[in-house]
């Protein structure tokens, strides 16, 4: 029978995954550049490396990520650029956070031209809380703005000035949400696109050391 998977086991898991990755040589790695095929490549890896012990709810396309069951997607990205996209829902994102956790595998890649294998080197592996996965300069402008008495005004005039992908109606609501409900720090850079684009050098640098950003290996 086995076990129902937890976020505090899929940390454990993680860490673990990753030390055993550090040291694999995966001969249909050499040669590999692309980075997408590269977090495929891991991301069914590991899921295959948890359903051997644990059960668990798995994403779909309806979902969007990873593990919907535990509110969690799976990132994997190289240490050259730590960056991935992940799907637009709405410009709040950037404000509230994604509305689901991250689990980011950093790794740097190195070929053994000899055997003829890819390695991935395990660099980090982070555990970001949904609570901490808003923008980074949007949250921190709006704190900042909160904290000096800024009102709806100030407030609706930032959000157009960090060019949210928001009519006039949307940024006026929002900004009246967040005067209701003001917004934690997150610590994610999230750029505008047709899909945003998450980078995680933040994250890196402040894993440890803030509220949601844990550094599980």
């Amino acid at each position: 029978m086995k076990k129902e998977l937890t976020i505090e086991q899929l940390g454990k898991e993680a860490a673990k995954f990753a030390e055993i990755e550090t040291k694999y040589d995966e001969p249909t790695l050499y040669g590999v550049t692309d980075g997408k095929a590269v977090g495929t490549y891991l991301e069914h890896k590991f899921t295959a490396y948890l359903a051997e012990s644990y059960s668990y709810q798995e994403g779909n396309s309806a979902s969007g990520i990873d593990l919907p069951g535990l509110g969690v997607d799976i990132k994997v990205t190289s240490i050259k650029q730590p960056q991935s996209s992940c799907p637009f829902k709405s410009a709040t994102q950037k404000v509230y956070g994604l509305g689901y956790s991250l689990l980011v595998f950093v790794y740097e890649k190195y070929d053994d031209h000899e055997n003829r294998t890819g390695r991935l080197d395990m660099k980090h592996t982070i555990f970001v809380e949904k609570e901490a996965t808003a923008d980074f300069q949007t949250t921190k402008g709006l704190v900042e703005i909160l904290d000096r008495d800024g009102n709806l005004d100030d407030i609706s005039a930032f959000l157009v000035e960090r060019n949210l992908p928001l009519d006039e109606i949307s940024a006026n609501e929002l900004a009246e949400r967040i005067l209701k409900h003001p917004p934690k720090v997150g610590y994610l850079t999230i750029s505008n696109a047709l899909q945003w684009r998450l980078q995680y050098r933040r994250v890196i640098d402040k894993a440890g050391d803030v509220d949601g950003v844990l550094r599980i290996r």
